[in-house]
């Protein structure tokens, strides 16, 4: 298989899943629980790209300047400080630890 063809086959079976979503009746997702489940499913899908961007290294992981600005922004968000100093803050903390020595 070449890899334009798994390529396509991914594509297909994207819009596939796509479309089945929409056939799902509106009602199954208007309890309590169901809602909840695709709230919190969002953000666990977030946050496990997150991660793997900011710790993996092909198959391994890498502490690095990154993980330090990750916090930062962490913070910064908890704290509710607008999203462009959040942005901000957490490149200057990474960048400063990279000028110091500390990178990937």
């Amino acid at each position: 298989m070449t890899m334009w063809t798994a390529v396509l086959v991914a594509a297909i079976l994207c819009v596939t899943l796509k479309g089945v979503g929409y056939l799902v009746p509106a009602r199954w997702f208007d309890a309590p629980a169901p809602s909840r489940i695709t709230d919190l499913l969002t953000v666990a899908l977030l946050s496990a790209l997150v991660v793997v961007q900011a710790l993996g290294l092909g198959q391994s992981i890498v502490v690095d300047a990154r993980v330090p600005a990750l916090l930062v922004a962490g913070g910064l968000l908890a704290m509710r400080a607008p999203f462009l100093v959040v942005v901000v803050a957490a490149a200057a903390v990474a960048a400063g630890l990279r000028a110091m020595g500390w990178a990937a």
